[in-house]
């Protein structure tokens, strides 16, 4: 029997790693094909409006937080997840049928058929919120929670880099050279993968025997809220600000680097989108190498040591990544569409590639800090977790309109920087739970 629950154990895990990397696929579709949007004639290069599609799929995180939150409280991981995988697909097609229907047609002087992008971006946010309510307190109970707990989602959370690698560098290579005739069917093999692999993860995990971490009980009965322990209501904040870094450093770097305009990165045109991509991608690639590599001392060293030394190294690339020019430049190895090799860009700009290395274990530590000592109200927890996440489209929202006022990329992170250095001070002063005093049995 010991050794059944044992297996059982490891199928649990494995699955949670694997939706995991579902998230982030899905998820950094946004920015990439938001290039594409940019550029079409109706939208009229807008940096805000191009990045729309990621703020709709992050919006309904504000939506479907707390729900899915109660969803698996009620009916457990394995049916939420199955739910959560439904609506990846349907989301996928009908961003797919935005390169279908409507095309030529205007809305408000908008590109009809941008819309529909739209609400396909919408429910994916759906699907990618309750994935994240299921993988990120299964693991984290799968753990044992404490240091044990935060390395598996840093495992997990290896997977979810790997993917947000592949996607923004997939897609950058399929657009090629950036023109007005440009189209969301020129990365429809994208798609096409993307509603496979949901296609697939749905039957695989259907036969999966997959059982909840811990009794769950609909009728527990619950005294307070989260909003009780001081340190997660500082955790929630650090939550919105931290999607929002995540997403809109790499996110507005795409931008910068395929726009072929004076404020743009200065690279050719020709040539543009796709090493704009492969730079984004690589940011991704190094999440994937720091949260390797904080797995195996996550053990050893606080969620809390993490947190203030990533965040102090991240103020500081940002910083002289703002201060830099252009002008100042350094070698960095990408695909231009035929082979790797090494490409010149502004040393602004692969200093926010690094930041990658320091984003890598900031949710997990966030997670891990603010549900600390909550019990029974870390389900409740977690949905509102997923509510914050809005921030992600938020904040990169907010920072692209900086861009747009100023035309000046670089002055934009600006926004990440200030999140950053609020996530510094809660890893060093508000992080600690002070009221342990709160039964949490």
């Amino acid at each position: 029997m010991a050794k059944q629950n044992q297996n059982g154990r490891i199928i649990a895990i494995v699955a949670c790693i694997f939706l995991f990397g579902m998230i982030s696929f899905v998820t950094n579709l946004a920015a990439p094909i938001g290039v594409i949007w940019k550029n079409q004639p109706g939208l009229a290069g807008s940096n805000t409006l191009g990045m729309m599609g990621n703020m709709m799929n992050f919006l309904a995180y504000l939506f479907m937080g707390i729900p899915a939150g109660n969803l698996l409280t009620k009916i457990g991981y394995k049916k939420t997840a199955l739910i959560a995988i439904a609506l990846g697909f349907l989301g996928v097609l009908v961003q797919f049928l935005s390169g279908v229907v409507l095309v030529g047609s205007t809305i408000a002087n908008l590109p009809a058929n941008w819309f529909v992008y739209l609400l396909g971006a919408f429910i994916s946010g759906f699907a990618v919120c309750m994935l994240n309510t299921v993988v990120n307190p299964m693991l984290n109970q799968l753990g044992g929670g404490g240091n044990r707990g935060n390395q598996l989602n840093l495992i997990g959370g290896s997977f979810n880099s790997l993917m947000g690698t592949i996607t923004p560098m997939l897609v950058g290579a399929l657009i090629g050279t950036i023109t007005k005739n440009t189209a969301i069917t020129d990365v429809n093999l994208v798609l096409y993968m993307a509603m496979g692999i949901f296609a697939a993860t749905f039957f695989i995990l259907l036969f999966v025997p997959i059982e909840n971490p811990k009794q769950m009980d609909s009728n527990t009965v619950y005294e307070r809220s989260p909003f009780a322990f001081r340190h997660f209501n500082f955790g929630v904040i650090a939550i919105f600000v931290y999607v929002g870094v995540e997403v809109g450093l790499p996110g507005t770097l795409n931008f910068y680097l395929s726009d072929t305009t004076n404020i743009g990165g200065g690279l050719d045109p020709a040539t543009a989108a796709t090493i704009a991509g492969f730079a984004a991608g690589t940011y991704w690639f190094l999440m994937l190498v720091g949260r390797f590599v904080s797995s195996l001392i996550a053990s050893k060293v606080s969620s809390r040591v993490m947190m203030i030394a990533v965040n102090g190294t991240a103020m500081l690339l940002i910083i002289l990544a703002i201060l830099l020019p252009k002008t100042i430049t350094g070698s960095m190895p990408v695909f231009t569409g035929t082979s790797f090799t090494m490409v010149q860009l502004p040393i602004s700009a692969i200093l926010i590639v690094l930041c990658g290395l320091c984003t890598s274990v900031m949710w997990s530590c966030i997670f891990n800090l603010a549900t600390e000592g909550l019990g029974k109200y870390t389900e409740k927890a977690s949905g509102i977790f997923m509510m914050m996440v809005v921030g992600g489209g938020i904040v990169p929202l907010i920072q692209n309109g900086v861009a747009d006022a100023t035309h000046n990329y670089m002055l934009s992170y600006i926004v990440p920087l200030l999140a950053v250095a609020y996530m510094f001070c809660y890893s060093a002063f508000l992080s600690k739970n002070v009221n342990k005093d709160i039964k949490v049995d």
